[in-house]
């Protein structure tokens, strides 16, 4: 085969496969468009449908009202119908019954007067008697018609005006919501989820984080408040969970519309503490931990359960609960879990005593902390500065592993370089308390 044909094969060779990664990635983009019209025409089908049932219910509801309101005003009418029609019946009554009377008594007199002269006399005397009798001078008094209810009803037309006006501007539909999640990065059995605002036009007031297993239909809530970013612990691993967050503008209380669900997971393990160690006692997840007072003496290093902290990553210590201090107490990161200690302040280790100090490899430093108590919040991270082998055919030259190492507590921190003898890619981390009554949460 010649040198030109060899060339245009080598040519074609690579045409192909830059058709075969063009293609690659217009599918790809295919796809990402289809997604998109997906959520266009999903979104559109929910917000519909929520439209629809909000304003049914809405409607239900003030027409519930409207019919209340009109059975009340009724029943008011039936009322002072009957209350003030009540007096003039019984007046009726009394005006027929004096009518008879009188009627009666004219037919007596009538006869009276018609009769013979020989009872003429009698029967004079005795009408004149009923007449007089009966107090023909006393009449019922009938009351005025201006005293004498005329009931009317009283409408405002304003009333639909106002209901118009706010019912024009009542509910609206947002083509993309104002606030949106930027980040999900995992942690071990944790994921850290972190959103901004993209309206320019929204003041936010509160925000609202909600999550879910892929595989559930149920949001719950996990956060409320005004920070942008929140942990989201006690998640499984390799397992998918959605979340979506929403905002509360100022002044409002109404939830703005959800931000489009992203999918987040985390394949590290949750940081977790050793069971059975005697003077501690764990929770159920075993990332809470507790001095007891089972053991009097020196309790010794709570170790985690396995060497799960890497570089890069943020480890924290929550005080929940706080007991007596001492000097000997801390809470750190070491590179092995050597059984027998009664604290890291030691050798391969770096950690915090609940009084400030912080100690390098057992070494205190000048630098001091805020001290720890209830609510306190200590946090390690650390990175890699440097890293030199080992020398095999001198091991008497040792070598070196340089860590950067920052640990903050209240609203101070110290940074500082760890220098190690070896090259460790997951370190343990661990606590020690001499007195009972502390409580730590890790994540």
């Amino acid at each position: 085969m010649s040198i030109e044909t060899e060339a245009l094969l080598q040519e074609a060779k690579e045409s192909i496969e830059a058709a075969q990664n063009y293609r690659s990635e217009l599918q790809q983009r295919l796809h990402g468009l289809s997604q998109a019209r997906k959520q266009v025409r999903g979104s559109a089908s929910q917000t519909r449908e929520a439209l629809r049932r909000h304003f049914q219910e809405l409607q239900t509801a003030v027409n519930r009202l409207l019919a209340d309101r009109l059975s009340g005003l009724l029943q008011e009418v039936d009322e002072i119908e009957q209350d003030s029609v009540s007096p003039l019946d019984d007046c009726q009554k009394l005006i027929e019954h004096g009518i008879s009377t009188a009627d009666e008594l004219l037919r007596e007199g009538e006869a009276a007067i018609r009769c013979g002269v020989s009872e003429k006399e009698d029967k004079l005397g005795s009408f004149t008697k009923k007449a007089l009798q009966i107090q023909l001078d006393s009449l019922p008094e009938v009351p005025a018609l201006v005293d004498v209810p005329c009931l009317s009803a009283q409408l405002d037309d304003s009333l639909l005006h106002v209901m118009r006006d706010r019912v024009a501007r009542h509910a609206s539909v947002a083509s993309h919501p104002p606030v949106q999640i930027e980040e999900l990065t995992e942690r071990p059995g944790s994921v850290l989820v972190r959103w901004c605002k993209v309206d320019d036009d929204f003041t936010p007031q509160d925000y609202r984080l909600q999550y879910r297993r892929c595989n559930s239909t149920q949001y719950e809530d996990v956060y409320i408040g005004k920070d942008t970013e929140f942990l989201v612990l006690h998640l499984d691993p390799h397992t998918d969970h959605q979340f979506r967050v929403c905002a509360r503008g100022e002044g409002r209380t109404e939830w703005s519309p959800w931000s489009v669900p992203q999918t987040g997971y985390t394949t590290l393990a949750p940081h977790e503490w050793t069971p059975g160690v005697e003077g501690y006692i764990l929770s159920s997840r075993r990332n809470i931990a507790m001095r007891n007072d089972a053991s009097l003496a020196r309790a010794g290093v709570l170790y985690s359960h396995a060497p799960t902290y890497f570089c890069g990553q943020t480890l924290t210590f929550k005080i929940s609960a706080a007991g007596q201090m001492d000097k000997s107490d801390s809470l750190g990161v070491c590179v092995d879990n050597v059984s027998g200690a009664d604290s890291l302040q030691r050798d391969q280790a770096v950690c915090i005593s609940t009084n400030g100090a912080v100690f390098v490899n057992g070494k205190e430093m000048t630098n001091q902390l805020p001290g720890i108590s209830v609510g306190s919040s200590v946090t390690f991270d650390m990175e890699v500065v440097s890293m030199f082998p080992i020398n095999n055919n001198n091991p008497s030259d040792g070598g070196n592993f340089k860590l950067r190492v920052t640990i903050g507590s209240g609203n101070r921190e110290v940074v500082f370089d760890w220098l190690l003898d070896q090259v460790v890619d997951c370190l343990y981390f661990g606590c020690s308390f001499m007195y009972p009554g502390w409580k730590v949460l890790v994540f």
